[in-house]
């Protein structure tokens, strides 16, 4: 038996006047078991940075009805990026926005997993509770901290910490870091989500949410703790969480379970049910 995938998606306006995030997952339309997450978070003024957003998920859509999973998974999730890159810039050119956006994408397909980003959203991998991967943000300060100019404790107070130093729209090609999990196994768990939630977290937390919880439920309880800690002052929050388990093993554990509580009933002369 195949693993099962549980799955939820979710947004959050926070405190700003308008949602610039987008986020979804897309089944691949004939191809049983491939599907794509996907999560942008615009940037640029009155509904400039919404518009960016929506092409990422537009393309990532639009990419993946005609991907044949023989195609390279890295060539076809820089092709979304590169391709949402270019018909953001070219709004420029016809509006006075000045539209970017990040991008975080997830393909999973025969048992693998594959994913692209830039800009600074983020991907999360979990095996259980344990960080397996973290992507590395595309931006001023996190550049700082990796050439050892700022401290991780420095970089949160930095007052350009906002500033991206890769993401699409932009005059440079955005960069694109990849990976890819070649073995999904039952407990990995992948995070999408945006700085208006990752900002309020360390990784341990997330991963002891994320494994306690159904994505319905972490969803729900990582919004909340975001939102109370934000104090009034949140960005955009938009997250997306891919769960793998095993039903075979999850119905065997459930089973000596019953069976357990069974035994200690009747060890005490209560009937069981």
């Amino acid at each position: 038996m195949g693993l099962k995938v549980d799955s939820c998606v979710a947004r959050h306006q926070g405190d700003r006047r308008e949602q610039q995030d987008r986020s979804a997952i897309f089944a691949h339309p004939s191809r049983r078991g491939v599907m794509l997450a996907a999560l942008a978070d615009g940037m640029g003024g009155h509904s400039g940075g919404a518009m960016a957003a929506e092409q990422v998920l537009l393309k990532a859509r639009q990419n993946l009805e005609i991907y044949n999973p023989g195609e390279p998974p890295d060539e076809f999730l820089a092709s979304i990026i590169d391709e949402a890159h270019v018909v953001i810039k070219l709004t420029r050119f016809t509006s006075e926005q000045d539209p970017h956006s990040t991008a975080v994408l997830l393909l999973l397909h025969g048992g693998r997993a594959d994913w692209a980003h830039t800009g600074d959203s983020r991907l999360y991998h979990f095996r259980g509770d344990t960080l397996m991967h973290l992507s590395g943000d595309h931006s001023l300060v996190a550049e700082m901290v990796r050439k050892g100019s700022l401290t991780s404790d420095q970089a949160k107070s930095y007052p350009h910490k906002n500033v991206l130093i890769g993401c699409l729209g932009g005059d440079r090609e955005p960069m694109i870091d990849l990976g890819t999990v070649a073995s999904l196994q039952a407990g990995d768990v992948f995070l999408l989500c945006s700085d208006g939630l990752w900002a309020y977290f360390d990784p341990a937390e997330l991963g002891g949410v994320l494994s306690a919880h159904s994505p319905r439920e972490a969803a729900e309880v990582l919004i909340n703790r975001a939102r109370q800690r934000a104090e009034g002052a949140g960005d955009n929050i938009s997250l997306v969480i891919v769960k793998l388990s095993d039903p075979e093993a999850e119905k065997q554990r459930k089973a000596k379970a019953e069976a357990l509580v069974a035994r200690k009933l009747l060890g005490s002369g209560q009937r069981p049910g």
